[in-house]
This record gives C-alpha cells, structure tokens and sequence, in this order.
C-alpha cells in the first residue's frame, strides 16, 4: 500500500507528532491553513467515513475522545474547528481517514 498516513504511523516518514496513542496519531499539516493545523489520524488504513464499521467504530471513537485533549494540549481548547472529507468531491486528497483540527484564530463561519 502506497499510503503517505500509513508511512507516517510507521515512523518510516517523518513528522512533527503531537500526540500518538495505542490506535491514533496526530501531527501538524504540512500545509497549515490556520495557526493551529493539526491531522487526526487512525493507525489502522480505513479509507475514509465510508468505510466506517461496526468492526472499526472502536477506533473512530477512541480519535474523538482523544481530540478535546489534544485541542487542548495545542492550546485551543473551547475554540476550534474539526473537518474529515470524505472522497474526491468532498475534498479528502489522501485516501486515508484523517480529522483536520484547526485554531488559533477566529474562524470563519465560511468553509471555502
């Protein structure tokens, strides 16, 4: 698998890691689009939303558990923005599910 999210779960890709557990990784984006730009993401491959199961619900709730904290941890807490999309029309450009959290600012009420 070619997968840019399953090489930095690995560790045989770097990253700025803010958190990591037994199920979740998150880091910052490479490509911040606020002052607070990090990605959620499983270590086990799920695709995206679409391919969320009974088998995998687990791990998708053990990412928005974790979440608060790492908000707050980044310093966010009580202001802060959480987007996942979901294939090529919903925007998702690594086919790996990923939870964008962003802050650091007032956001718009705008998403494009």
């Amino acid at each position: 698998m070619d997968c840019i999210f399953c090489g930095i779960v690995s560790g045989s890709i770097p990253s700025s890691k803010v958190y990591e557990d037994e199920l979740c990784v998150a880091f910052r984006d490479l490509n911040p689009q606020a002052p607070v730009h990090v990605l959620v993401v499983p270590k086990k491959h799920i695709a995206s939303l679409d391919e969320v199961s009974a088998e995998n619900a687990a791990d998708i709730a053990a990412i928005l558990t974790a979440i608060p904290g790492i908000a707050s941890s980044l310093g966010v807490a009580g202001g802060y923005r959480v987007i996942t999309n979901i294939g090529e029309n919903g925007g998702q450009t690594v086919k790996h599910l990923h939870f964008h959290i962003l802050g650091g600012v007032k956001l718009s009420e705008r998403l494009n």
